[in-house]
């Protein structure tokens, strides 16, 4: 995908303009580090693509951009010292690298940084932006919150549990998108349009991401495979197995969310054996595609050209056949 590649390679090259490790090191080094660790650029090639589409300069919403990527490195850097992870893209996470507190002060800053990238904006623009950056800087701390909660709760249902994906991550992604029709100054309809064809597609590449932390190639993948499993996490594929496994099933897999062993391997290894058992696998992988196919739905709606259209489903499409 060119186009694609195009928006990434001069987003890259903006993020390497705009990084600037200053003293204290300690608090900018950690900053650089989580936002040079790579990535999909998800976000921000979202909002550049977006602006594009309805025929507005990308470059011009290079700092929105931006602000989506710092503040979601941010959550990371804060839900990795959450999770207790030792890995980030296959590389140690930023409170590994350094300590806790230095994570969660370093967090903070970029937090503040990417409110300020905002700032680049003509008065319209801007109010639109920060209201819509707020409000979505709430729900993903809203759905972090039910994240954690869920950890010790025995009856996460499956309703619960999509609205939180919705709010951790899938609001992110439609914000990144209509963010970009806000800069290139659409009329709300349309904003409204193309945020649930984000937010829908971010459901989807949530239930990937479930998908892929158990039966990902390690690899590829860039995180611990099977660290959901290893943490008790209640994701999509233990809620569905549960609705579908037999009595023994159920207990065993209830059983092995109530402990934590020293040696994961097996207790990973038979999680995953009963998500296959159960069909928890295969209803996951149908709902990957009904969320994509709910967002791709949505095309029909944006005065665009087809090619356009075209080039947001073909998207949509290598992020759910992803391995990473």
């Amino acid at each position: 995908m060119p186009k694609i590649d195009q928006y990434r390679s001069h987003f890259t090259a903006y993020l390497e303009s705009k990084s600037v490790v200053k003293e204290p090191l300690n608090l900018y080094e950690p900053m650089s580090y989580i936002l040079h660790l790579g990535g999909k650029r998800l976000r921000p090639v979202l909002t550049l693509m977006t602006t594009d589409i309805f025929g507005v300069d990308y470059k011009k919403a290079m700092d929105a951009a931006l602000a989506i990527e710092v503040f979601h490195n941010f959550s990371l850097v804060h839900d990795d010292i959450m999770d207790g992870a030792p890995l980030r893209r296959g590389m140690q996470t930023v409170h590994e690298k350094w300590d806790v507190n230095t994570g969660i002060l370093s967090g903070d800053a970029m937090l503040i940084y990417s409110y300020t990238l905002l700032e680049s904006y003509p008065d319209s623009s801007y109010k639109e932006l920060m209201h819509l950056f707020s409000k979505t800087a709430l729900e993903v701390c809203e759905g972090q919150q039910y994240d954690v909660d869920f950890e010790t709760r025995d009856n996460v249902s499956i309703p619960e549990y999509l609205l939180m994906i919705q709010y951790k991550t899938a609001v992110l992604v439609g914000a990144a998108m209509k963010m970009g029709a806000i800069i290139a100054e659409q009329p709300k309809p349309i904003q409204e349009a193309i945020y649930n064809f984000g937010k829908y597609l971010g459901i989807a590449f949530q239930l990937q991401d479930d998908y892929l932390d158990a039966f990902g190639d390690p690899k590829t993948f860039g995180k611990q495979v099977g660290g959901d499993i290893m943490v008790n996490k209640k994701t999509y594929l233990y809620l569905k197995a549960l609705e579908l496994g037999n009595s023994i099933q159920k207990q065993e897999l209830e059983h092995l969310f109530s402990i934590k062993p020293v040696d994961t391997s097996h207790k990973v290894a038979t999680v995953k054996e009963l998500y296959a058992e159960t069909g928890a696998v295969v209803h996951t992988l149908k709902e990957i595609e009904r969320y994509t196919q709910k967002a791709f739905s949505l095309l029909d709606e944006l005065p665009i050209e087809q090619s356009k259209k075209e080039m947001l489903a073909q998207f949509g499409t290598s992020l759910m056949k992803r391995e990473v």
